[in-house]
């Protein structure tokens, strides 16, 4: 064999060990995203108690969300997914809806979350107007920049709000009573092992991909029967 047919061999040789390579860490990746993918379930659904509640209390599928103002995906889930799951589930009685903080991005989910918990506590009947035009309030860009300040809450809390005891809503957010509330939310983080917001589940089921809304119907529709 001259040199240049094994060099043409080499040549083969190599090309295919590394199309063979290439195969299998094709098929590693795809193995992975598809159990990424996959819906987990939990041995219980986080419970709704002592938390801001849409819909019939008594319905026999709960939604919750974990979720941070903080959090762009959150803004995005509330203005992409949120209102078709409302229109098909909550407005018809189908489903209920239950929001929980999650404190991933320091002092200020921290800060927007006692707003939120106060707001619940004195003004229950607005909690969802606050919760939407606070979500409202994040910045398209640079949204880690500083936003959620004190004077902000102030702000959307007036004009979501116009009744709302703004004194009394600022001496909330120090108070013991509501941190205790942010508080109970991080043991349901931590019971849950809450890893990414939004995480939303179907009773005891921890949606894959909480953008995939077929998804979701999917297990609202498995919980009904």
């Amino acid at each position: 064999m001259n040199k240049k047919s094994k060099k043409s061999r080499s040549l083969v040789l190599y090309t295919l060990v590394v199309i063979v390579l290439f195969v299998a860490l094709f098929a590693i990746n795809q193995a992975t995203n598809k159990k990424d993918n996959v819906n987990q379930t939990t041995a219980e659904a986080p419970s709704t108690a002592s938390q801001p509640v849409m819909g019939k209390e008594d319905a026999k599928v709960s939604i919750v969300e974990f979720g941070d103002y903080k959090c762009p995906s959150c803004k995005a889930w509330g203005e992409q997914v949120w209102p078709l799951l409302k229109r098909d589930y909550i407005d018809s009685g189908k489903a209920k809806f239950s929001y929980t903080n999650v404190l991933f991005h320091g002092e200020e989910s921290k800060l927007g979350a006692l707003a939120g918990e106060a707001i619940f506590k004195s003004n229950p009947e607005d909690f969802w107007t606050f919760h939407k035009a606070l979500f409202d309030e994040q910045p398209e860009v640079n949204h880690d920049g500083l936003w959620i300040t004190e004077g902000k809450l102030l702000e959307v809390a007036k004009n979501s709000i116009p009744a709302m005891d703004l004194e009394q809503f600022q001496q909330s957010l120090k108070s013991n009573e509501i941190q205790g509330s942010v508080d109970l939310d991080q043991e349901l983080v931590r019971q849950f092992n809450i890893k990414q917001t939004p995480t939303i589940m179907i009773n005891n089921i921890v949606i894959a991909n909480p953008f995939d809304y077929a998804a979701i119907t999917a297990a609202i529709e498995q919980e009904m029967k």
